[in-house]
């Protein structure tokens, strides 16, 4: 069998076992040309967020000490027997690299990072409807953790080893609002001094910074999502729906790469949908019709090894951008390229969504839609009217991905997801739009200090394109960015050129 270029160097990872199962002792493996997941990746993790803490917290953290995580939870829909295809909660996937619900980890605060895997204890009849009970031995050999235990075994050890302090993750999702619960287990605050205010900073910022087996995934996840893009495109055609183009890119990524899940709900946007900026959710399930002069907006990313990319791809249904189409797609790459010139460790997020901002509205002056000075636009806050979204987010185990507002953030601006300066190791995403949103257009024609500014007869010319967005997904370098996704057709030429073969 031969080795793709992508595994070369992982030979010690067993190919029989893979025959039967994702994985081997220490790898994720689906198969096939898939990527082979060294997990020693998430045994990495575990040092490096070790080495964090007792580094910056050492006069404060006890002998004895002990970080504890929880595990998703597996559950039933509402009140069915129906249980959902389980996700693993972000931390303890990064932390552990185990996709096995109702579990807990500890991680000791010393220098060896001593690891425990707590799994629970399955009933027999487990085996007849789900599969084999796995060993204590096997997980240990998977997931290359110190040692494993039951879950009703975990404060006999806690308590073996004169637990001095648990550290737990008490925060807040800046993108979400959601609170992070703390693990849940009976007698735990009754038994040891738990502390939650040290651990979530901490780790968060871990996962902001990606090592570089994390970056190999997430260079996969990208590769799979700019080849099924680049299949949809070569699909698209008038006449087709939303959901068909949407089914093609999930086989494709499925198939191809073995990418079962996407990051979020896939959102394949024609005609006027483009203009929604997360359409495709339950209420508008990408089942529109895509129409003669439809401009398709296709926000997708695959995951593997709950790692995902977030790209987006914008162009005419029928290959050949009209006029108007090519005014904002224009405007849109421009601001794309200005940023990823720009992008470098030490630069503010916050000036790269600017930048963006003011190439959009150059734009838009020249092309006669809006009129007036560019600088009283921007104070105006007229490019919010037509980019009403942050330039991008983290990306990583999560799409919009932790740490936005840790550290050195300046205060939140507008929508954006991190006000952060840029460093070496972070994964971005850069995603410039340009959007005709009625309900916005409105508003900012209803009032006479915004409305002078737009010159409603060009202005109706554009308004049936709906949206344009350019989403890459880009490693910060130690001397500038690397774009993941830089495969796919971008230019103008480049795209007509790539639908008209």
């Amino acid at each position: 069998m031969s080795v793709h270029p992508r595994n070369q160097g992982k030979d010690d990872c067993c190919e029989k076992t893979h025959l039967d199962s994702q994985y081997s002792p220490g790898y994720y493996w689906l198969g096939n040309n898939t990527l082979k997941v060294p997990l020693v990746l998430h045994k990495e993790n575990r040092q490096r967020l070790v080495s964090q803490i007792l580094s910056k917290h050492k006069d404060q953290v006890k002998e004895n000490s002990f970080i504890l995580l929880e595990s998703g939870k597996s559950t039933m829909q509402y009140d069915t027997d129906h249980e959902p295809l389980f996700k693993q909660e972000r931390y303890f996937f990064w932390t552990f690299g185990s996709d096995i619900p109702d579990c807990f980890g500890i991680v000791g605060l010393d220098e060896q990072a001593t690891s425990i895997l707590c799994i629970p204890k399955l009933p027999a009849e487990y085996a007849t409807w789900m599969g084999e009970i796995r060993s204590k031995e096997y997980y240990k050999s998977i997931f290359l953790v110190d040692q494993v235990l039951y879950v009703d075994e975990m404060m006999d050890y806690l308590k073996s080893k004169n637990a001095s302090t648990i550290y737990t993750i008490l925060g807040t999702n800046t993108d979400s609002g959601s609170t992070f619960v703390e693990p849940q287990y009976p007698g735990l605050r009754e038994t040891f001094n738990v502390n939650n205010t040290l651990l979530f900073p901490e780790i968060a910022e871990c996962r902001v910074i990606k090592s570089p087996k994390e970056v190999e995934v997430i260079r996969y996840c990208v590769d799979a999502s700019v080849s099924a893009h680049k299949h949809v495109m070569r699909k698209v055609k008038v006449g087709l729906k939303e959901y068909q183009c949407e089914s093609e890119f999930l086989h494709h990524v499925y198939n191809e790469w073995g990418c079962r899940n996407v990051g979020y709900t896939c959102i394949c946007a024609a005609n006027k949908n483009s203009a929604v900026l997360h359409y495709g959710h339950a209420g508008e399930p990408n089942s529109a019709t895509i129409s003669e002069n439809g401009f398709c907006l296709f926000d997708m990313g695959a995951e593997y090894h709950s790692y995902t990319a977030d790209i987006t791809c914008s162009f005419p249904a029928t290959g050949k951008f009209s006029p108007e189409q090519r005014v904002v797609y224009q405007a849109v790459l421009d601001a794309s390229v200005a940023v990823m010139e720009a992008m470098r460790p030490g630069v503010s997020w916050v000036d790269m969504h600017k930048l963006a901002e003011r190439c959009i509205l150059a734009a838009l002056l020249k092309a006669g839609i809006l009129v007036g000075d560019l600088q009283d636009l921007i104070a105006n806050k007229i490019g919010s009217v037509f980019f009403p979204h942050g330039l991008g987010h983290f990306l990583g185990l999560d799409t919009h991905d932790v740490g936005g507002y840790l550290g050195d953030c300046q205060p939140k601006v507008h929508s954006l997801r991190t006000t952060r300066t840029l460093k070496a190791g972070m994964v971005i995403t850069s995603e410039p739009g340009c959007y005709f949103i009625n309900h916005l257009l409105t508003q900012a024609l209803s009032n006479p200090e915004t409305a002078k500014f737009f010159n409603l007869t060009e202005l109706d010319k554009y308004r049936n394109i709906g949206g344009v967005r350019i989403e890459d997904d880009i490693l910060v370098t130690e001397t500038g960015c690397d774009n993941l996704s830089k495969n796919l057709p971008r230019t103008i030429d480049e795209i007509e050129a790539f639908m008209l073969k």
